[in-house]
């Protein structure tokens, strides 16, 4: 008997301490979601915020982290929009491009960028010459993309490239918003299995929230034993990993021109009308 007791006792302390942890997560979103935090950002002015970490992920891919002016700082960056940063090329020249964060407001103190550098790439000149201490000039937001809580049943995603940066971030929004069930699916593309940028923590959220997030990975030179799609998205793939057209769910693109459009024909061709699709 006592230790029946016992055990109920345990039992009902685990509970509580996980009713807490679930309760402070919730109520600390709401206090981002709905406190009017001051954004950092400037639509029309170019700000400078200072790079404190460089992390390089692969030989061609790195992540850069920016100081906010506080440590309670947030971007106030609304969901699916971007920023645009200014740089120098490798002749002088200013170049300026726009950027989706992988951090969300969530995030405090700091914002962060996953960058591929192109060997012809203009700015990806100038972040392959950064160094932390050094800064950069950023504007926005930008972006006609407006995210609400259970806007959708589903969103549906096709990606390739880097355009899974505004993929991630509202992935993330919609997984760690304790008030939103959206299903969120997507179809990732790249040429080899090293281009798949933010791999781990996509795999981490499918494992986290296994009945809401599933990613399909799809390569175009898949290396030998690969279990994944090959070649392009096609059709076939968009009907066995998106959710089918309806009026609640919402199919998000983003990735290079000649992927968009082709990408534009198979939705439009499998009943997807323009209401349910948005480019990024």
């Amino acid at each position: 008997m006592a230790l029946m007791q016992s055990n109920r006792v345990e039992f009902m302390v685990g509970v509580a301490v996980a009713l807490f942890a679930v309760g402070a997560g919730t109520a600390y979103f709401f206090y981002i979601s709905n406190k009017k935090l001051k954004s950092c950002l400037d639509p029309k002015i170019f700000k400078r915020f200072k790079l404190v970490k460089l992390t390089q992920l692969s030989h061609n891919v790195a992540k850069f982290r920016f100081a906010l002016p506080k440590s309670t700082s947030v971007l106030g960056l609304p969901i699916g929009q971007h920023i645009s940063c200014r740089g120098k090329d490798s002749q002088g020249d200013e170049v300026i491009r726009p950027y989706t964060p992988t951090s969300l407001d969530t995030d405090v103190g700091y914002f962060e960028l996953v960058i591929k550098m192109y060997p012809q790439g203009r700015m990806s000149h100038h972040f392959r010459e950064m160094k932390e201490g050094d800064y950069m000039d950023v504007k926005g937001p930008k972006g006609r993309f407006k995210y609400e809580p259970g806007q959708v049943r589903a969103f549906g995603m096709l990606a390739g490239g880097t355009g899974i940066a505004p993929m991630f971030q509202v992935a993330r929004a919609v997984l760690e918003n304790p008030i939103d069930k959206t299903n969120v699916q997507l179809i990732y593309a790249n040429v080899t299995y090293d281009d798949i940028l933010l791999k781990e923590e996509l795999d981490s959220m499918a494992s986290t929230f296994p009945n809401r997030f599933k990613v399909y990975y799809v390569l175009n030179q898949p290396p030998e034993g690969w279990e994944g799609g090959e070649g392009f998205i096609s059709r076939e793939m968009i009907q066995a990993h998106i959710p089918e057209p309806g009026s609640d769910i919402k199919i998000l693109r983003c990735g290079p021109p000649p992927m968009n459009k082709a990408m534009a024909a198979h939705l439009d061709a499998l009943g997807y009308t323009s209401l349910m699709q948005f480019q990024f």
